[in-house]
């Protein structure tokens, strides 16, 4: 039934387009807050030191360190900022790094 084969290669295609709908651009406030922690690891890196003592008195300990590339190559954190919140909303920022929440400058 040729029908029922169009409604299956339709479904297929429809499904296989699926996962690039969640490519699109977001909302600009989105980008904005998302682009913040970007921006905050061009300034510098971040990182944990954990230590403790396990159950039979074993010392046990973690480091955690982030490093951009962003920070290695020395790219200024607000031209970072603008150029992520560009790609991920289609749009440029509404305010400034500096007057974002969660900018740690």
């Amino acid at each position: 039934n040729w029908v029922a084969d169009m409604l299956r290669a339709l479904s297929i295609t429809l499904f296989a387009l699926l996962p690039l709908a969640a490519c699109g651009p977001i909302p600009v406030d989105q980008a904005e807050r998302a682009c913040v922690e970007t921006a905050n690891l061009a300034l510098r890196p971040r990182g944990t030191v954990g230590v403790g003592i396990g159950s039979g008195g074993q010392v046990a300990g973690n480091l955690d360190v982030t490093v951009s590339t962003d920070f290695i190559t020395g790219r200024d954190p607000s031209a970072v900022f603008d150029s992520c919140v560009k790609s991920r909303s289609g749009q440029f920022p509404t305010r400034p790094l500096t007057d974002q929440p969660g900018w740690i400058g």
